[in-house]
């Protein structure tokens, strides 16, 4: 559970780990996990993480909030994606962000999603964040321990693509309680797949299962599924390093265009379903 603040003890100083370059080999590394704000109350946390850029991972975490919220739950996303933040534009959520004495006080979509993002932080949306990795790490510490989450369901958490420090600083750092893959299908997914399974099975944490995204296009007329990026491998691929498909999502323009105007919230993704119900079963 994420309210749970385990600690482990380990022969050095835990806050260096997240810069370490030897951290994700490290077996006694292993710091306790930074306790959440004060007032926030949050029962799961997931991750979304890709092992390449471009494979419609914020639109997965997108996509999988607004269901959940549909459902009644109480639903917030950190944007850990700090160099490359989408979420607040795909909502329409306005750099309005303010502090109490509890701590910063997160956006909010049209639906009530609570969303955190740096570009919520920036005079202009298209400012470059150019930042290193220590003051980035720093940062997605500060959306976990100092944003007023509130009472929530699910938090999802939008990782950037890879497996380098902001990936490890979330795994080290938040008691994340599972973590759901994002691909497409491409010659090389197996090896990148493969290497968010395995960071995230070196960092213990448990894979929920992959998505796969841009599965292919839907003729409007006929219905005839195109495979435009190629064949879909990724149930072999799955098999094969013994996770579960969650979901195969065609190219989706309606809710690509929806996601342009900021109103995401409208958008209904019923390939997702089988990824929340995963969410949904973590409580039995």
């Amino acid at each position: 559970m994420a309210e749970e603040n385990k600690s482990v003890e380990s022969g050095c100083d835990p806050s260096s780990c997240a810069t370490c370059p030897s951290a994700s080999n490290c077996g006694s590394a292993k710091p306790a996990f930074d306790p959440a704000n004060k007032a926030s109350n949050i029962k799961h946390v997931i991750a979304v993480m890709s092992g390449k850029g471009g494979v419609g991972k914020s639109f997965v975490s997108a996509s999988l909030a607004v269901d959940l919220k549909s459902k009644g739950y109480n639903v917030g996303i950190l944007d850990a994606d700090i160099t490359g933040p989408s979420i607040p534009k795909m909502f329409g959520v306005k750099n309005n962000i303010t502090g109490t004495d509890d701590g910063i006080i997160p956006g909010e979509t049209a639906m009530g999603i609570r969303v955190m993002s740096v570009n919520l932080l920036l005079e202009h949306d298209d400012d470059p964040v150019v930042w290193r990795g220590p003051v980035i790490a720093g940062v997605i510490k500060q959306f976990w321990g100092e944003v007023v989450w509130g009472d929530l369901d699910y938090l999802i958490i939008d990782m950037p693509p890879g497996t380098g420090d902001v990936p490890l600083t979330v795994f080290q750092s938040i008691p994340v309680d599972g973590t759901i893959i994002v691909t497409s299908p491409q010659d090389l997914v197996k090896m990148i797949v493969g290497k968010s399974v395995n960071m995230a099975k070196k960092m213990d944490i448990p894979i929920l299962g992959v998505v796969e995204n841009y599965s292919y296009l839907e003729c409007p007329d006929c219905g005839k599924h195109i495979p435009v990026f190629g064949e879909s491998k990724i149930d072999e691929i799955a098999a094969e390093l013994g996770i579960d498909v969650l979901g195969k999502m065609p190219i989706m323009t309606k809710s690509a265009s929806l996601a342009d105007k900021g109103a995401f919230d409208l958008s209904e993704n019923k390939y997702i379903e089988d990824a929340t119900k995963v969410l949904e079963n973590l409580d039995k």
